[in-house]
């Protein structure tokens, strides 16, 4: 999320694909109704003709699973119209830099080079830059990076600088911008069409309006969801979308960016905190078997050469600090040596490899906190029989969910199931203090409404009762691996009760020296620029360094409340920078250095964020490059991305898993046996479809292509809403939505019941049939669409279903995230 809700107002042009603000995100609508109404094109591209497409200006069907070639297209009419931002292209991106001379892509194969079929997997040698020069940094005292070199930071190898080789013509066929055209020249308005199943007309309009956000003065926001993430290519969806707003200038603009639309209240702050399995929290990596299995290891794999990142060292011994104390010192590598190891790569951790080690007897227990599998996960029916293997199950929820009482399930046999299952009941939003972040990365505190019903617990204090346990019988029996458990700090106390306070100074970060949890004494950070490599700071999330500090009262949580010292807006343009905290250091736009040009002159003089004066910089947002070092100020440059490398954005980037471009590949199952673009068909990295439990389905058997989506009374799979009987009278039932024709087609009526199946299981939910959905004509083949929602199962008091949705879902990932595809696969359906 590169920008805020608030800020979504100073948009010129609207772009939604594969989100839906008025049913999911209701208040997000308020900020785009007022661009709207300030003369903002509004468009909405989604396989239906949702709530939000209502209110848009243009709406253009899109069959599900091809936003790849929907965005491939758009760069390549972007270019063909030359309607790209030069000056933004050229200078804030890597369009100059020239790549290897082994880079390369077969379009009869799909492949770019580096692929190795044994493991379907690419090496990106190939994918790199040819190197001009190099440079190293300068340690000695005085110099820029003599922090590297001080007493108490962990000894490890500076890494060298390339000065990658550019063309500042674009005219060498081996630069980026030129590999980049000949890319996307393939996506052209017929193949688009053809692919995505569009009308030429429709499609060609969607282009012009979007690309006309690429003048300077005007900027265009991307507004995305689950209908982007969940795919075998969910990371390049996103890729691709960052491109399209770098070819248009729209990144780092106030009105502009690349902007995930959360779900939840705490999505953000969930992902910040490390909830995905490769990553430590604020986006480090965990320790791992191969390049960061020692500290050495990960600081010469992980610091970049240049950039903001080369300040990893201090985000990574600071929080090292903060999770051992006393006990991390510079002697033993700051307790490295105790973080777990993730497998390379994380693939075998993830959510849909676990439910395999079940099944194989690897995993015998499971924690299952905050989320309901049996319900959520795909391929819902083989993850309830892999749960039957585990010795125990412990949920942690605010009610049974249908995880809590998996055996229950209708295709379950409870006799021939050993499993305990603990249910933990934990307190609601309401029911506990605590931070949560909304999706402009904005923290806020939010106050405890009522006490926790009946026995239910705050998950903190959860936490801590486990804690307390676990670690008494490390204390008493000692264990295979104590050392960990017993180092830990774990001082999170206010008057002997576990309390979110100091949770919070540990997350913003804090002097060693002058501070005690205990006594509420804590020498708080005001921000990142402040932790250290040597041992002097401890920092649990390095990104939210200041967010409880920049306050008069931060120990207080009733004045501090995150920081809302009011609601001015001097910038005129909706930052509010003085509620709330945007991470990190309370930058509300990203990368707004790239607002204005190279020598500092703003592109649109009403959407002024960062100026350069002549003498300083003016600012209305927190800059996100160096304004000024040792007081004084640094002049203009072309350095708008200071969190790469490079400092310049990619349009071809060799960090990803599945290929430096984004290129469009058919979902697991399609409705289409042909892929014009390329030979491959489906993404050659695709993730655990070998899986014998994935059970293929082929478009001879299913020919109908289906997607998932939610209803605007319901929340994820229904376990809380479910349980208030006004939202049950508002959407009593999961239901099918089809076209009249394929209504037609298979002898169904409104209102009827209907199966829908496919090899994985099958489901009966109610039909609703609707003009949203309409046939496509795809690959010169007419297709039928159809969309069900996943808010129902078994559990619960007053709606109940005995059909699971996600029983239909394939459980294969992206390579990238290991997401599953809920977005698109196949199934067939009949009257019930």
């Amino acid at each position: 999320m590169t920008s805020h809700w608030c800020d979504f107002q100073n948009a010129d042009v609207i772009l939604h694909c594969g989100s839906n603000s008025a049913e999911n995100h209701p208040v997000s609508a308020k900020w785009l109704n007022r661009a709207h109404e300030r003369g903002a094109k509004w468009i909405v591209v989604d396989p239906r003709y949702t709530r939000t497409a209502e209110l848009a200006d243009i709406y253009c069907p899109i069959r599900s699973g091809t936003d790849i070639a929907f965005y491939g297209g758009l760069c390549n009419y972007i270019i063909e119209h030359d309607l790209w931002q030069h000056d933004y292209v050229l200078n804030y991106t890597n369009a100059s830099y020239l790549l290897d001379p082994d880079y390369g892509f077969d379009p009869a194969t799909g492949l770019y080079s580096g692929f190795d079929a044994d493991s379907a997997t690419y090496s990106n040698r190939s994918w790199h830059y040819q190197v001009e020069s190099e440079s190293h940094w300068d340690t000695a005292p005085g110099g820029a990076y003599a922090w590297a070199a001080a007493p108490g930071v962990p000894a490890f190898t500076p890494p060298t600088v390339e000065h990658p080789k550019r063309d500042m013509t674009l005219a060498d066929p081996l630069c980026v911008w030129q590999q980049f055209k000949k890319h996307y020249s393939r996506y052209d308005l017929d193949t688009v069409c053809a692919i995505c199943g569009m009308d030429k007309e429709t499609l060609e309009l969607v282009y012009a309006t979007y690309a006309a956000s690429g003048a300077p003065d005007k900027s265009g926001t991307i507004l995305y969801a689950l209908g982007q993430t969940q795919h075998t290519y969910g990371a390049q969806n996103t890729r691709a979308m960052c491109i399209v707003q770098l070819l248009l200038g729209n990144i780092g603009m106030a009105g502009g960016g690349v902007n995930a639309l959360r779900g939840e209240p705490n999505v953000q702050g969930a992902t910040d905190m490390g909830m995905m399995v490769n990553e430590h929290p604020a986006y480090l990596k965990w320790p791992n078997t191969t390049d960061r299995k020692s500290l050495r290891d990960w600081m010469e794999s992980q610091t970049y050469a240049d950039g903001y990142y080369t300040n990893k060292p201090k985000f990574l011994v600071s929080s090292l600090k903060e999770w051992w104390g006393e006990h991390a010192t510079a002697d033993n590598d700051y307790g490295y040596d105790w973080w777990p190891k993730v497998h390379a790569g994380g693939l075998a951790d993830t959510i849909i490899p676990s439910f395999e080690m079940m099944e194989q007897g690897k995993i015998r227990g499971y924690f299952n906190w905050g989320m309901n599998p049996a319900n959520s996960a795909p391929n819902t029916a083989n993850v309830r029989q892999c749960m039957s293997n585990l010795d125990w199950l412990v949920v942690v929820d605010q009610v049974a969910t249908e995880s809590a009482t998996f055996w229950k399930a209708p295709d379950m046999d409870p006799a021939s199931i050993d499993t305990t299952v603990f249910l933990l009941p934990c307190a609601l939003i309401f029911e506990k203090p605590g931070l949560i972040l909304n999706s402009g990365r904005w923290i806020q505190y939010r106050h405890q409404a009522v006490e926790p019903w009946d026995e239910a617990k705050p998950d903190y204090e959860i936490c801590d009762l486990l804690w307390r346990e676990i670690r008494a019988l490390y204390e008493a029996e000692g264990g295979a691996n104590p050392a960990p458990v017993l180092n830990a700090k774990w001082d999170y106390y206010v008057d002997g009760k576990i309390d979110p306070r100091p949770v919070a100074w540990a997350l913003n970060g804090y002097r060693v020296d002058g501070t005690d949890f205990a006594r509420a004494e804590v020498d708080l950070c005001s921000g990142y620029g402040e932790l250290a490599a040597d041992g002097s700071t401890a920092c649990a999330m390095w990104i939210y360094t200041g967010f409880w500090a920049n306050s008069e009262a931060p120990l207080d949580p009733e004045k501090q409340a995150c920081c809302r010292r009011g609601h001015e807006d001097p910038s005129g343009l909706g930052l509010y920078s003085n509620w709330s905290f945007s991470w990190p250091s309370n930058r509300r736009i990203l990368y707004n250095r790239a607002s204005a040009d190279p020598a500092g002159r703003p592109w649109s003089a009403d959407k002024v964020l960062v100026e350069w004066t002549g003498e300083a910089w003016k600012t209305f947002d927190q800059p996100d490059f160096v304004a000024a070092q040792g007081g004084v100020p640094v002049p203009p440059n072309d350095n708008a991305f200071f969190m790469l490398w490079e400092q310049n954005a990619r349009l071809e980037s060799y960090a990803m898993e599945d290929g430096p471009l984004p290129e469009h590949y058919e979902p697991f199952e399609s409705p289409t046996d042909v892929n014009p673009l390329n030979g491959a068909f489906s993404s050659p990295c695709i993730r655990f479809a070998d899986y014998p439990s994935t059970k293929r389905g082929t478009n001879e058997e299913y020919p109908i292509a289906a997607t998932t989506y939610s209803v605007v009374e319901h929340w994820q799979t229904g376990g809380q809403t479910r349980m208030c009987p006004a939202l049950i009278e508002a959407m009593p039932t999961q239901f099918i939505e089809l076209s009249p024709e394929l209504a037609a087609e298979k002898g169904i009526k409104a209102g009827d019941k209907v199966r829908v199946w496919n090899n994985r299981g099958s489901a009966v939910v109610d039909c609703v049939i609707t003009h949203r959905f309409k046939p496509m004509t795809v690959n010169g083949k007419l297709t039928h669409l159809v969309g069900m929602t996943h808010h129902f199962g078994w559990a619960g008091v007053y709606a109940t279903s005995e059909s699971m949705v996600n029983d239909l879902t394939p459980n294969v990932g992206d390579p990238n995230t290991q997401v599953p595809e809920y977005k698109a696969f196949l199934v067939d359906i009949e009257k019930a």
